[in-house]
């Protein structure tokens, strides 16, 4: 059924059943039991300057969410609530670290120790030359405790396996329940008037977010996941610059394997899909029934880019702490999901 034919439902039906890479986990277990069984903490990649017109806060919150609590920041500097920014969402279910900045130019620094709102805490205050901005971060360190694991043999193997990779899903929160983003971004495309900056960029980054995750999910149907095709675009494992391959010499699959590239697919928008020959085939045909969608991202402005198919968690370690209690700690760059790791996990 195309998006086409989906929209003209009462709720159009996006499934968020993305293959898995090793199969569906044997084992079940649970996370974010309590707060303190999910921890994460933000690398910003960068020093910051000490002196400028940014007052920037290093907290750390318990049970809080990451937009309330800038609201707060706000409303105690006195400042309007646009002049607080920060690199990204964190979830409010765990115990999260996370910078903020507040434009606070020829003013005193406020005495941000006065600042009280429950399970959070301020640890740094610096000042910065520039706002921290959306997405402007390395990376994050996780710390995930995971109880009640129902086959710990089957979970030592889950470890091993992901130690290779996982596939570089975006996480389901960004579709909303049963996919709800995806479909009002649908009917925003169909002419649906959305006021509200927040929710339109939400919804233009789950249909973007979905088509990915579909053709990851359909490369991996069709053990295409790491076996690249002629006109694949691949990436440089560290930097966002790609290329797309001409031919499948040997040296190109070496390269592959020992990470130095790795494989992409497109996070659409207008222009052409940077794919070409047997690749740009390949993906024209596996999102051809979401061309509403597509046309939607185009016309909003959104560009054409390419992101890793693959996703592999750097300084992934592991401690059981009983006999079905264990800690994965691990570090994700900028922009990746840590339910990505988990879902290949556990059930």
């Amino acid at each position: 059924m195309s998006d086409l034919q989906q929209s003209e439902a009462v709720e159009p039906a996006f499934p968020l059943d993305f293959n898995f890479l090793y199969g569906k986990p044997k084992s079940q277990g649970i996370y974010k039991q309590r707060c303190e069984d999910f921890v994460v903490k933000e690398a910003l990649g960068f020093e910051l300057t000490g002196e400028g017109e940014h007052v920037c806060l290093w907290i750390q919150k318990i049970g809080e969410n990451t937009q309330y609590l800038a609201r707060q920041l706000a409303k105690f500097a006195a400042i309007p609530a646009r002049n607080v920014s920060y690199a990204g969402l964190k979830d409010r279910q765990g115990d999260t670290w996370q910078w903020f900045s507040l434009h606070i130019p020829g003013k005193i620094t406020p005495d941000f120790s006065l600042f009280e709102s429950p399970g959070v805490t301020i640890h740094k205050v610096i000042r910065h030359h520039k706002k921290i901005k959306t997405g402007a971060l390395a990376g994050n360190y996780f710390s995930i405790t995971l109880r009640d694991i129902s086959d710990k043999e089957a979970f030592q193997v889950a470890l091993l396996n992901i130690k290779h990779g996982v596939p570089n899903y975006f996480g389901e929160q960004r579709f909303g329940h049963g996919g709800h983003n995806v479909s009002a971004a649908l009917t925003m495309f169909e002419g649906r008037k959305i006021k509200d900056r927040f929710k339109r960029g939400m919804y233009l980054s789950a249909a973007r977010s979905y088509l990915f995750n579909h053709l990851v999910s359909q490369r991996i149907s069709d053990n295409l996941y790491q076996q690249p095709m002629q006109g694949d675009c691949v990436q440089f494992v560290g930097n966002r610059s790609f290329f797309t391959l001409p031919d499948l010499e040997p040296d190109t699959i070496h390269r592959l394997q020992s990470r130095e590239v790795c494989l992409t697919a497109p996070l659409w928008g207008a222009g052409e899909l940077a794919s070409q020959s047997d690749a740009k085939i390949y993906e024209t045909d596996k999102l051809q029934c979401f061309e509403s969608l597509q046309r939607g991202l185009a016309k909003n402005g959104l560009k054409q880019e390419r992101r890793p198919l693959l996703l592999v968690a750097d300084k992934l370690s592991s401690t059981w702490i009983d006999e079905q209690t264990a800690r994965i700690d691990f570090y994700l760059p900028s922009g990746c999901y840590a339910t990505s790791i988990l879902r290949e996990l556990i059930q």
